[in-house]
């Protein structure tokens, strides 16, 4: 990533250098072969801006999609809320899941969970429960 980014930022300064260069050899009369190289920095800053911004925040929703829709009975999940539970009942759009040993059930959708721990992770504290009474 810091690679792509330093090249990026090389091509910039060149783009800005080269706009810098065609501004001081030019008089008036040879102002329309000019207009077309300034606006080549602009467009560098954008899509530097691109790269840097929308390409990894687009990465990071597939990934939580993908986490939210790989969701089965018996995961521990927490929502953005800061609830743990484990899943009982998946929907299309919604879940429910069980908190505590009262066994109280939430209904939420999908998009509120903020991690899926698996199945494997209520295990252990199912256990160190049923040696404590």
């Amino acid at each position: 990533m810091k690679k792509t980014i330093s090249i990026i930022l090389v091509i910039c300064l060149a783009a800005f250098m080269l706009a810098g260069c065609a501004a001081a050899g030019t008089d008036a009369s040879a102002s329309g072969s000019y207009s077309a190289l300034s606006f080549l920095p602009i467009l560098a800053v954008f899509v530097i801006m691109y790269v840097i911004m929308v390409i990894p925040e687009n990465k990071r929703k597939k990934k939580a999609q993908q986490m939210r829709d790989s969701i089965e009975v018996g995961d521990k999940i927490v929502t953005i809320g800061g609830l743990v539970g484990k899943v009982v009942h998946v929907s299309s759009d919604k879940l429910t899941f069980e908190t505590g040993e009262d066994r109280v059930r939430i209904e939420v959708t999908k998009w509120a969970v903020s991690s899926n721990e698996g199945k494997g992770a209520n295990k252990e504290t199912a256990n160190s429960e049923e040696t404590l009474n």
